[in-house]
């Protein structure tokens, strides 16, 4: 997002999440349907393959016909299925329905095609020796299954289509939901409408994390990790910057600071958006934007294309490509944060390259007029010779960024800067929280250029993405903490402006701690430690902290369940917003069930952060411990509500106890399951944790809302009878 983005994630968060558009319910609708097309897929094209290989010549026995016989059977009862599930989706989604009922039928007549010609008893052509050959008509089979997987394709492409329909209707759901939150002024209208556009949130992250996890292209997938990672820590943020706005409505820092949320988050969904609908943004391919090492990749292989083509490309092309190369080393060269000496060598080195290409020039010119063994010769030794000189100044870009990179993090790795701004915002000092802005600032800006020169020495196209985002993401963080530094130095009591600034700065410091993972992932692929392939600096980064659990030993988690731990997170740091807005609509926050309540959703903000590999909670144990904690302040809330309710009249009194009712039995469940031992089976374990948490914080949701509404009204008859009483009083003394 929060997704969030969940970087899931941002990813979805499962059954509760409500329905999509075109009246799909997430959990039994579209979402399945597609997936159960692909599983269905799969079988027939073996089963399909193997019926065509067979060879026609070779005679069979009986079991090996009957054998070929239930290939066509399974060939045509997966056709079956497939057509269910496609007819399912046409029914839903009445402008395809008649392109995908076509594709259908289609499909369907080449399955019953299929075993027709599959089937024994229509084979009666029988050889001397008592045997059947098959088959009389492989042409016919050949024909029928061309046809069948043209019409799945088909049927695969319009459910594609239906998929990103969806989505689309989605993002808009979220777009105008967003628009009432930017113009409500009152703060229950802004509670009604947060808790819609949490919903909508959610939806939204469940269909682009299940669309990031189909993507091939692994630059996409980056990309959409990095949109999805904005809108899950854009979530938070919005909520603490609106209700900042609505707390101090004159303050134009405040304004400023919600705005800029609500800018990157629109910015993020059309990101989604383009990348699901394959929309290329303008100067996506302009030649300015190549990192160097991609750059110095493309001009080996053409110079190295040479040794078997001397005409390949004009020898005006090849200088120009390397003069962009090097002119983008200038971002390193013109560095204040670069050393001499890296500046020196690589300024050696750049010179150094382009005597090794006029010396490849001529020699090239001359293997064009003369085609002689020792012309051949020199030719190769200039290619190794530049192509070593290209070398050795990606191996002097790559220490300077990455050194750069290390020395920064290791200076701001205590936060200074942060701590001194929540300190002067409380004090109200003015005059020093200019001063920490400057430094911040200055700090943000050594950052953002770290961040460029490591996407030069990033040296995959998904590394370069996330050293964007990552860049982006110092941008525009940096600039929010001030607005939100200044708000609380105007309003140095306010504890929503205090919660606003921690928010923001909790933003900073879990970039900075990506930040320092990218450098890790840098290095690995420059010493070729690691593949293209990797896990994305972004959501959803479930369960980092479990790697260094050796007393449990767990098993390695596949995609899927790190998904469904993002999934259930990401809810369960919504929920813990949804909570947080019943509580700040009681006077007494003294009051028990409020403590009780708000320590809940501390705890439950924990766990959501520990899902994304943040936040206080480092391991596994961790979790547990404070998931007993969490199950015992269930109890003590249920004692509380317990309490209230005595005061109650038989009708509320009912109500209420329905709901503990509901609480304590998942208290007791989730007491249960941190005991018990589920060895190797450690994600299965806080799977089913955190899916108890859920229910809870659900629950507790609906209780803090219930007992402000019984406490009002039992206020109100108190008020009444205190009225009446008076009246009656004055009356006898009249």
């Amino acid at each position: 997002m929060a997704a969030s983005p969940g970087p899931a994630g941002v990813a979805g968060a499962g059954a509760v999440y409500g329905s999509g558009p075109s009246g799909f319910a997430l959990d039994s609708g579209l979402e399945i349907k597609t997936r159960s097309v692909e599983q269905t897929l799969l079988p027939l094209v073996s089963q399909i393959t193997t019926l065509i290989n067979h060879k026609d010549k070779t005679k069979k026995s009986d079991k090996t016909l009957q054998a070929i016989q239930r290939v066509g059977q399974a060939v045509n009862l997966a056709v079956g299925r497939f057509v269910k599930v496609g007819e399912a989706i046409a029914n839903e989604n009445w402008d395809l329905k008649e392109e995908i009922n076509i594709a259908c039928i289609e499909a369907k007549q080449a399955g019953e095609t299929i075993a027709a010609l599959t089937d024994i008893t229509n084979l009666n052509h029988v050889e001397s020796d008592g045997q059947i050959t098959i088959f009389t008509d492989k042409t016919g089979v050949i024909k029928a299954a061309r046809l069948l997987l043209s019409s799945v394709t088909k049927v695969l492409l319009l459910a594609d289509r239906v998929v990103i329909k969806q989505i689309i209707t989605s993002r808009n759901k979220v777009l105008a939901t967003m628009e009432r939150l930017e113009k409500v002024t009152s703060f229950q209208e802004f509670v009604q409408i947060f808790s819609q556009f949490g919903n909508e949130m959610v939806e939204f992250a469940h269909l682009s994390g299940d669309r990031q996890n189909d993507l091939k292209d692994e630059k996409k997938k980056a990309k959409m990790a990095a949109a999805r990672a904005v809108l899950e820590k854009c979530t938070m943020m919005l909520l603490t910057a609106s209700k900042t706005c609505l707390r101090h409505p004159n303050c134009e820092s405040a304004h400023k600071n919600k705005e800029g949320v609500f800018v990157r988050m629109k910015v993020a969904l059309d990101k989604v958006i383009e990348i699901v609908t394959d929309c290329k943004s303008n100067g996506e391919t302009d030649i300015s934007s190549i990192s160097i090492f991609t750059g110095i990749k493309e001009f080996k292989m053409n110079i190295e294309a040479l040794r078997e083509n001397l005409y390949f490309q004009s020898k005006e092309n090849l200088s120009m490509t390397l003069e962009v190369i090097l002119e983008r080393t200038e971002d390193f060269t013109d560095s204040a944060y670069t050393s001499h000496e890296h500046r020196e060598r690589i300024l050696e080195l750049s010179t150094q390259a382009r005597m090794e290409l006029q010396q490849l020039v001529s020699v090239w010119i001359q293997a064009q007029s003369k085609k002689t063994k020792s012309i051949t010769e020199e030719l190769e030794l200039s290619i190794l010779k530049i192509s070593h000189s290209l070398n050795e100044l990606k191996k002097e870009l790559h220490s300077t960024a990455t050194q750069l990179a290390a020395d920064l993090l290791k200076y701001h790795a205590d936060h200074v800067v942060l701590k001194a701004l929540k300190l002067t915002g409380v004090e109200g000092n003015l005059e020093a929280l200019a001063v920490y802005a400057c430094k911040l600032s200055e700090q943000k800006e050594q950052l953002v250029e770290t961040c460029r020169l490591l996407r030069h020495v990033s040296g995959t196209e998904p590394l370069e993405i996330t050293c964007i985002h990552a860049e982006e993401t110092f941008q525009v963080t940096g600039r929010q903490i001030i607005s939100a530094a200044e708000t609380l130095t105007l309003h140095p009591s306010s504890k929503i402006a205090k919660e606003n600034l921690d928010v923001f700065c909790e933003a900073w410091e879990s970039q900075i701690s990506d930040m320092s993972t990218l450098l890790r992932e840098i290095n690995d692929v420059f010493e070729g430690r690691r593949g293209e392939k990797y896990g994305y600096l972004s959501l959803p980064k479930p369960m980092k902290n479990n790697a260094n659990l050796k007393s449990l030993k767990p098993d390695k988690p596949d995609s899927e369940e790190q998904a469904k731990i993002a999934k259930l997170g990401l809810k369960l740091g919504l929920l813990t917003s949804d909570a947080d807005c019943e509580i700040e609509k009681w006077e007494d926050q003294e009051n028990e069930i409020v403590q009780y309540g708000r320590n809940m959703s501390s705890m439950a903000y924990s766990l959501y952060l520990f899902t994304r590999g943040e936040g206080p909670l480092k391991t596994s144990q961790d979790l547990i411990h404070q998931l007993e904690v969490f199950a015992a302040e269930g109890l003590k809330l249920t004692s509380s509500v317990q309490a209230f309710s005595k005061q109650l009249k038989d009708d509320d009194k009912l109500m209420l106890l329905l709901e503990i009712n509901k609480l304590i039995p998942l208290c007791h469940q989730l007491q249960t399951i941190t005991k018990s031992s589920l060895q190797n089976k450690v994600f299965l374990k806080v799977d089913k944790c955190i899916t108890k948490t859920r229910s809870m914080m659900a629950l507790l949701v609906q209780l803090l809302s219930l007992c402000y509404k019984l406490l009002k009204k039992l206020q109100m008859e108190n008020n009444r009878w205190v009225s009446v009483t008076n009246k009656d009083t004055m009356d006898g003394k009249t």
